[in-house]
């Protein structure tokens, strides 16, 4: 169980407090893009990122899911979109709250590494065994 705070007082959260704060949690983050976005932004920090570039690199996101995609998590305060004037460009970066998602990234990377691994050693046993 994890901790909360409520008027002052440390105390273990309830079930159905977890599950709020999960659904809550997935309702801002979820979905098949937001992630990944979140994760394009924060391994190309130091780069300006314009829009037409992240559609080209995070392969198979449409324009119109990416634009939505953005404005959810602007709204979310987890990215920031700014402006230049010669040419005129949009460039987006992850906020410093923004980047209180990388951890969960990371694990969701790591989990993601080793469930290939997984499945690739279980099919290939699998494909011994039928030998």
């Amino acid at each position: 169980m994890r901790k909360v705070i409520q008027e002052n007082t440390v105390r273990e959260a309830s079930c159905v407090e977890e599950l709020r704060a999960m659904r809550d949690a997935l309702d801002i983050l979820g979905g098949k893009w937001k992630l990944m976005i979140l994760r394009y932004l924060t391994n190309r920090e130091a780069q300006d990122i314009h829009f037409k570039k992240m559609q080209r690199e995070i392969l198979g996101i449409s324009a119109k899911v990416l634009t939505k995609e953005l404005r959810d998590l602007e709204q979310n305060l987890l990215v920031s979109r700014q402006s230049s004037d010669e040419p005129v460009r949009v460039f987006y970066k992850i906020t410093s709250y923004g980047k209180s998602v990388v951890p969960v990234t990371e694990l969701l990377v790591d989990w993601g590494l080793a469930y290939r691994e997984k499945i690739k050693h279980a099919h290939s046993a699998s494909a011994n065994d039928m030998i």
